[in-house]
């Protein structure tokens, strides 16, 4: 079970993907984490809420953009996949690895990750937080997803970048790797077996 952000989704120098949002759009970046990220976006996330009508709400306050240039600026902006991991993916998944993804996202760019990026080429299925109805801090969601594969709790592993995720993963029971830029498929491989 890998993760997406911060993972097989990385951003170049680590820049977040609203870096250049002011200059781009005219939207201040500060303003939207207030108006949209921090009201809207639990809900949006765990699928309680549509990302293009909580968005709607409060795009009149943000600018002249539209809720669509917003989200297209948005998911192309945050859309650099790691090579070298995904390389390394298929080298684990020829092993015999079968390889999903365990991620926090809202229905809309969860297909965008999925179909225009391709990731369902590298991946069984995508576990995502929209869908399953609960965050990764949440033991419902693996639950959920031990439901959807039908193996034992041990017998998953997850690598993520948030250390939160990897514990609520080891409380569980799940193996889980923490994943940092400098790390490798070898060395979860190593860690988690």
């Amino acid at each position: 079970m890998i993760d997406v952000d911060g993972v097989v989704v990385r951003r170049p120098e680590g820049r977040p993907w609203y870096v250049n949002l002011q200059a781009d759009l005219g939207i201040d970046p500060a303003m939207l984490n207030t108006l949209f990220f921090g009201e809207h976006f639990d809900d949006v996330v765990c699928g309680r809420a549509d990302l293009f009508e909580r968005l709607d709400l409060v795009m009149p306050m943000l600018g002249h953009v539209s809720s669509r240039e917003l989200v297209d600026y948005w998911f192309t902006q945050d859309a650099t996949l790691d090579d070298q991991l995904l390389s390394d993916l298929e080298q684990a998944k020829a092993q015999g690895f079968d390889l999903h993804l365990a991620t926090v996202q809202e229905h809309h760019r969860a297909r965008y990750l999925w179909d225009t990026l391709s990731l369902r080429e590298h991946f069984t299925r995508m576990h995502y937080a929209a869908d399953v109805g609960y965050g990764k801090t949440d033991a419902a969601f693996y639950r959920v997803i031990e439901s959807r594969t039908g193996l034992r709790p041990a017998e998953h592993c997850l690598v993520d970048d948030s250390e939160p995720n990897v514990v609520a993963a080891r409380r569980v029971g799940w193996r889980a790797f923490h994943w940092t830029p400098e790390a490798r498929v070898a060395d979860v491989l190593e860690e988690c077996g």
